[in-house]
């Protein structure tokens, strides 16, 4: 399963663009997010790419959960939303 990670400056939009595609492609994708600026971009950015595959008449849904990831060596909880079709 292909893994987007957003950032508190990640673009939206374009992160929307990019949750669309992978769903449409493979069915599910997951954002990743750390921090509470992160979390509000990939939120937003989940809700957009809803309007995008609606008119295709796809319908999707997010479970939210959390992760251990790594950063710089550094092991931090992240954040991870599973969006795929309903």
């Amino acid at each position: 399963m292909e893994v987007l990670r957003v950032s508190a400056k990640s673009n939206p939009k374009a992160v929307a663009g990019a949750i669309a595609a992978v769903v449409r492609d493979q069915g599910r994708v997951e954002v990743q997010a750390v921090g509470a600026g992160a979390v509000n971009q990939a939120i937003k950015a989940i809700t957009i790419a809803r309007g995008f595959v609606a008119p295709n008449g796809i319908d999707l849904v997010s479970v939210p959960g959390f992760a251990e990831i790594e950063i710089n060596g550094e092991e931090r909880t992240a954040i991870k939303i599973l969006v795929e079709r309903r």
